[in-house]
């Protein structure tokens, strides 16, 4: 049965793979009249945590927030990219110093499984669970913090952002208005969700009805009985920064170019196609009897790729309870590399993301999924009326096989390509879910969206110091003291002083005065202190690299040479209010993966609770704007002068329990370490 359902899966996947033939321009047709024009006073695009966050903080300010979101589910990466696993740091943890928010999903977590925050009893975090639940919860969340603020939500399943309208008034410019596309399954067609993404983005992303989907044209725009210039904010909380690349604001992707301010970049020149790896997810349950599993049609151009990546993670009893989301009954102990869990027993589920397994990592200009500005360009994307998503569709479908093909390699594989023979062995008792009623809520049983650990990256307006624009780096976070000779042999003298008198803190006058050789100017122990910081984060910078050669599963490929380099420990860092605000537009604010940061900071500035922060403090700006009637870049726009309004908003921040600081992390206190 197992066998049957697996290839007619497949099958599903395969059968209109077809690349398109016909031009974007022709496929795109200009909107007629909006079935429904909707008034906001905030709109967030894309209901990630980020904008969940956005949303929260809306609805108890008492504001009008609408929400639109690609899948039918709120949470993002704990409900549609099904890494339903907690990442946090255990100091952060156990202090329980989250955003008020955060707190409240956590605690909703463990009361809806009976007092249990880890019904997964998973050894990666305190809480792995389902994924369905992530939404759920969240959407009760919402409804309750609407009826608390009296505010309204307005929220917008299975709908994409097709275009924006944006007027000019003076040398800013302003988002009037958003055409988006709601659309829903045609007569007699099965329900959303059946098919994976890539087999359906493109459509839902058109203004005509397809044989598939049914459309709705909607029109956000500012609530009328708003008198003042600054009458809506837009959020994008999308997962890849999609109205950053429609309203056409600068912005970077991939590799950022070697510097003093980004060290350990693995180029000397930018590189927009190496992103972080992205991942589709998948659900897995233990079983009492051996399943017999059919070979996907596609796995020989996969299998090449699979591993357990090292010795001390060999095991499959270890990378089964790693994201182990559900388990009913207790296991016998454990213990493998020296991590101890409980042994995997039939009804487990486990959801699989794994660097040498699910992850798909291209890097190369003809692979890349996150069309770069030239490329949008190029495919006439950026032409009123033709957006349609900004990704590589094609890339899309090739990681839904590698992530299919990754389970078969679970379950039958003998081979490992990083560790050789003898260390694979198969695992006949698991079976794949899929359908509506399984934990990912799709037929085809991948998440309804893959997990995004990078996207494209905002470059903030000219602030002091950054006349570039702003952006927080590598060395605004991480504890690495970059004495060792890869730094003092790949920079050159000039660039390896000036990266030690950076880092040098209090000291950086003498140090700039001082003929001491750079390794023996004394480095800070802290991250940087911003002073319009309205958020909080901490989390090693984590890498997943780009591989080498395209496509990323060839044989023998690799990992791009240097990405590992920035990786390790960061210190607790801040979320400054100009990396959330993008040049030109001025009733834009950015929450999520594309704030102002590095590609390195970028790897620390992507988890749950960062999200949440975030998204936090979008809310929170936003309707403190609306309130004073100013644009967010006001709030900055004096830096490093003392700004009144900005230290208004920040005492709201943390008087409504959403901190913008760790405590005990002045510049005076050397004690950071505490923080781990």
């Amino acid at each position: 049965m197992q066998r049957r359902r697996l290839a007619a899966f497949i099958s599903l996947v395969l059968a209109s793979f077809t690349p398109p033939l016909i031009p974007f321009s022709v496929l795109s047709a200009p909107p007629k009249t909006p079935n429904q024009t909707v008034e906001c006073e905030i709109l967030v695009t894309g209901a990630g945590l980020a904008g969940v966050a956005t949303a929260y903080e809306g609805l108890l300010a008492g504001r009008t927030v609408c929400m639109t979101e690609i899948t039918d589910w709120m949470g993002g990466q704990i409900s549609t990219q099904g890494t339903s696993a907690l990442d946090e740091r255990r100091t952060q943890r156990l202090q329980l110093f989250f955003s008020r928010g955060y707190l409240e999903l956590r605690k909703r977590i463990a009361d809806k499984y009976n007092g249990n925050l880890n019904p997964g009893d998973c050894w990666v975090s305190d809480s792995c669970f389902l994924p369905h639940d992530g939404h759920e919860i969240l959407y009760d969340m919402l409804q309750d913090a609407a009826k608390k603020g009296r505010g309204q939500l307005k929220w917008f399943p299975a709908t994409v952002v097709k275009q924006l309208e944006i007027s000019r008034a003076g040398s800013q410019q302003a988002i009037q208005g958003a055409i988006a596309i709601q659309h829903r399954p045609a007569a007699g067609v099965p329900p959303l969700n059946t098919l994976p993404l890539s087999q359906t983005i493109e459509d839902s992303y058109r203004y005509e009805n397809s044989a598939r989907l049914n459309k709705e044209i909607l029109r956000f725009v500012p609530l009328a009985r708003r008198e003042a210039r600054h009458k809506w904010y837009v959020v994008d909380a999308t997962e890849t920064g999609e109205l950053i690349a429609l309203a056409d604001v600068p912005y970077r992707l991939g590799i950022d170019a070697r510097s003093y301010l980004e060290p350990s970049a693995s180029s000397g020149t930018s590189d927009p196609y190496c992103t972080q790896g992205f991942t589709y997810t998948f659900a897995m349950e233990a079983t009492e009897d051996p399943i017999g599993h059919g070979i996907p049609p596609f796995y020989s151009q996969h299998s090449a790729y699979y591993s357990y990546e090292l010795p001390r993670l060999a095991s499959f009893p270890l990378v089964f309870t790693y994201r182990r989301i559900w388990s009913p009954k207790d296991g016998e102990p454990m213990s493998f590399g020296g991590i101890n869990f409980e042994a995997p027993v039939p009804d487990d589920i486990s959801m699989q993301n794994w660097t040498w397994g699910n992850d798909y990592r291209p890097g190369t200009a003809v692979d890349n999924l996150i069309y770069t500005r030239a490329q949008l360009q190029a495919s006439g994307q950026l032409l009123p009326g033709n957006w349609l998503g900004g990704l590589r569709t094609e890339s899309l479908r090739k990681a839904e096989e590698h992530a299919i093909g990754y389970f078969y390699w679970l379950v039958t594989g003998t081979t490992d390509s990083q560790l050789g023979d003898g260390v694979k062995q198969p695992q006949p008792n698991n079976r794949y879910l899929s359908g509506l009623d399984s934990p990912m809520g799709t037929v085809h049983g991948l998440s309804k969206y893959p997990y995004m650990r990078e996207g494209r990256r905002i470059i903030g307006r000219p602030s002091w110091g950054q006349p570039e624009g702003f952006t927080v780096w590598e060395i605004d976070i991480s504890r690495r003291n970059y004495n060792d000779d890869y730094y003092r042999q790949t920079l050159s003298p000039q660039m390896y002083r000036r990266l030690k008198i950076a880092l040098a803190g209090l000291e950086t006058i003498n140090a700039i005065a001082s003929t001491k050789p750079p390794e023996q100017i004394a480095r800070r122990t802290r991250s940087t202190i911003f002073p319009d910081s309205v958020g909080i984060g901490h989390y090693a910078i984590d890498f997943h690299p780009c591989m080498t050669k395209s496509p990323p599963e060839l044989p023998g490929n690799t990992e791009r040479e240097g990405e590992r380099q920035g990786a390790g420990e960061a210190y607790p860092f801040q979320i400054p209010l100009r990396a959330m605000i993008p040049q030109k537009i001025e009733n834009l604010l950015v929450a999520g993966k594309s704030i102002a940061t590095s590609h390195i900071a970028s790897a620390a500035y992507r988890v749950h609770s960062f999200e949440w922060s975030v998204g936090a403090a979008a809310g929170t700006t936003a309707a403190f704007s609306l309130e004073k009637a100013i644009a967010p870049y006001q709030l900055v726009d004096d830096l490093p002068r003392r700004e009144p309004l900005l230290e208004q908003l920040q005492y709201r921040l943390q008087q409504n329990n959403n901190p913008t600081a760790f405590p005990d992390t002045s510049i005076f206190n050397l004690d950071w370490d505490d923080w781990r």
